[in-house]
């Protein structure tokens, strides 16, 4: 990887202890400005959400077996009441159905073909859009950030509560 050029410095020339600050702050402009973009095109192209599109994807990675509440909660990292708003929507548009299971109390959702068929065309259009948001980044620097990111997923998992508290 070769060295960058400096970025410009909005933190009004923070020291290098704000490293880590500047760091964070980047990756959730981005991130932000990703997650807007889709949504909108989302809202334009399919007149959905981002998590409803979430929840579908949940649900056609899981296929026939589908997903319980439960499950799905925390594959999306929501709330339990999230996931059963957004099923009631979508069992309401033909897209997701209940599955009987063998306790009552317990309800799995999955695709039903309209679902699947509709998601895929969702899918499709979702992955042309993050390429063309990427778009500006040779191969080699998308594998770089790829790299990089995966390295501070796995410095935030192994980062514990007491390690915060310090």
């Amino acid at each position: 990887m070769s060295a960058a050029a400096p970025l410009p410095d909005r933190l009004g020339g923070a020291p290098d202890g704000k490293r880590s600050l500047r760091l964070w702050l980047r990756m959730l402009t981005c991130s932000t400005a990703i997650e807007q973009r889709v949504s909108q095109r989302l809202r334009d192209e399919f007149g959905s959400t981002l998590p409803r599109f979430d929840l579908l994807s949940a649900l056609d990675r899981a296929g026939e077996a589908g997903l319980t509440m439960g499950e799905a909660s925390r594959k999306l990292m929501v709330s339990n009441g999230n996931v059963t708003g957004l099923a009631v929507r979508l069992r309401a548009d033909g897209l997701i159905e209940a599955m009987d299971g063998p306790d009552r109390r317990v309800q799995r959702l999955r695709l039903t073909s309209l679902g699947r068929s509709r998601f895929a065309l969702m899918a499709e259009a979702h992955e042309h859009w993050i390429e063309a948001l990427f778009a500006d980044l040779s191969e080699a620097e998308a594998e770089d950030l790829t790299h990089l990111l995966e390295r501070a997923k796995h410095s935030l998992h192994a980062v514990t509560s007491e390690d915060l508290n310090r």
